[in-house]
């Protein structure tokens, strides 16, 4: 969102990483939701969040212009800069990341040293998945 080319999680060492990829519009609230969470607890202490906007590749237009509202849908300049969104082949994707549907937002627990994915989990990130996240961190 703030225009910087990023690769995940290769560009990312400090903290273990919280990934959660949302494909449709209405995902947002359980984004924000699971992010509020996490916030709540200072998670955001101990590991990098990032929301993953996954989107149908587009042409270079549509998606400047894509790019363009949805920063102006987002003033937060902190949020903006935790939301990276990634226009991709899609289904190649889901497959890749073993994603079954895009139904609901999946979330994952990324260690920053080996890169490997410590825990994955589907819907909104609660306090039991939070717990889990805590736990699984090295």
């Amino acid at each position: 969102m703030n225009k910087q080319a990023i690769t995940i999680p290769d560009d990312f060492s400090e903290q273990c990483i919280v990934l959660i990829v949302a494909f449709q519009r209405w995902h947002q609230q359980l984004v924000d939701e699971s992010i509020d969470l996490l916030e709540q607890h200072n998670m955001d202490d101990t590991h990098s969040i990032y929301e993953i906007p996954v989107i149908q590749r587009a042409t270079a237009f549509r998606r400047m212009r894509l790019d363009a509202l949805m920063r102006a849908g987002i003033p937060d300049v902190r949020i903006r800069q935790r939301t990276i969104t990634v226009y991709i082949d899609k289904k190649a994707f889901m497959i890749d990341a073993d994603i079954p549907s895009d139904d609901t937002i999946y979330w994952f627990l990324i260690d920053h040293k080996t890169k490997e994915t410590l825990l994955r989990g589907t819907g909104a990130i609660g306090l039991e998945a939070m717990q889990q996240i805590k736990a699984a961190t090295p």
